[in-house]
């Protein structure tokens, strides 16, 4: 068992059995032995691969179309540019990069980092010097708000619930022996899952992400305040129903509870979740849609004409892979919050 999983197995054995939500908070974020707090998990020598590493182009769209919205809503003259859970800063210095031709957008902004991670701070500073760091979106700039989420909301924690005839049984994290384990609690009337009673059945899993709310809230409310877009990309659905907790490490997937803080926990993200939580509109685009709606097709074309060999069929199955519906295509969702007098971001129009 590792340092964390022994930390976790006494208070289990002290208080009782946690919630997942609990548990996957102290997994990821403990400040001595989580996962993200000890480590950079990016690229071939981490755990996972994000689509900003996958390639360049990723970034630079989501840049042109950040500043697009930025000109379409007047070219305020003092923005926020944030991202949150930024990664290694490669996607904003993409942005960065692409945009520089955008005439006075540079000057209007400053670029902010939602990051909790010391080893990661690090990597950010590296691939944008300039940034400026925060614990928390509450934090940022009372100033229109011009922000990317990217494999964020996956990572936050969730609780799971199983449907009961008796009502809703929660999935609790116990230990046996040396062992850390899923249980199940007694079964009890939940009231966040009222609505759900509905649209599931016996037997059937929900999730829910306890922090999505409040976040997916201050996002929008400074958004219809000041101004903005957030563009939220992420691997899910539309509708939570069944179990998509999963751990990756080494790049193949692994038994959450084998080795806390030393994988990756993620969760499919409910886009209905966020689209209710907002106080802004909203609108939902596959992955692979947005971004050829962006040009990544002829982006791609222009990259290519300096490549052979080996690069050239890295760039083609970079292309493949961000956009086919058998890859990250239709798998990954881009959600874009904006001003209720405004239109969506360039990519999402219907």
């Amino acid at each position: 068992m590792t340092k964390l999983g022994a930390l976790l197995a006494q208070r289990i054995a002290a208080t009782g059995p946690m919630t997942l939500a609990d548990y996957m908070a102290d997994c990821l974020m403990h400040p001595q032995f989580g996962y993200y707090a000890t480590r950079d998990p990016f690229g071939a020598s981490g755990d996972f691969t994000t689509a900003p590493e996958i390639s360049q182009m990723f970034g630079e769209l989501i840049g042109l179309c950040l500043a697009q919205t930025w000109m379409d809503q007047g070219a305020p003259a003092q923005i926020t540019l944030a991202e949150i859970g930024p990664g290694r800063g490669t996607l904003m210095a993409d942005a960065l990069r692409a945009t520089r031709g955008v005439v006075g957008f540079h000057a209007a902004l400053s670029v902010h980092f939602i990051e909790t991670s010391p080893t990661l701070r690090k990597r950010q500073a590296e691939a944008v010097p300039d940034a400026t760091w925060h614990d928390s979106i509450e934090t940022l700039p009372q100033a229109p708000l011009y922000l990317v989420a990217n494999e964020f909301f996956d990572a936050l924690p969730i609780r799971q619930f199983t449907r009961d005839k008796a009502g809703w049984r929660e999935h609790m994290v116990g230990v046996q022996g040396d062992t850390l384990l899923m249980g199940l609690s007694a079964p009890a009337p939940i009231a966040l899952l009222e609505d759900r009673l509905s649209d599931t059945k016996e037997g059937d899993i929900v999730e829910h992400c306890p922090a999505l709310p409040s976040i997916v809230g201050e996002m929008s409310q400074r958004i219809e305040a000041h101004g903005g877009a957030a563009l939220i990309i992420d691997y899910g659905d539309w509708h939570s129903l069944g179990d998509t907790l999963q751990a990756l490490q080494n790049h193949e997937t692994a038994n959450p509870f084998a080795n806390p803080g030393m994988a990756d926990l993620t969760a499919h993200v409910d886009f209905e979740a966020i689209a209710k939580a907002a106080t802004c509109f909203t609108r939902v685009t596959p992955q692979g849609v947005f971004l050829e709606r962006l040009g990544i097709t002829p982006r791609a074309q222009a990259l290519a004409k300096g490549l052979t060999d080996a690069a050239l069929e890295a760039h083609i199955q970079a292309h493949w892979r961000l956009t086919h519906p058998d890859a990250m295509g239709s798998l990954f969702k881009v959600i874009g919050l904006f001003p209720s007098n405004g239109i969506p971001p360039a990519g999402l129009e219907t």
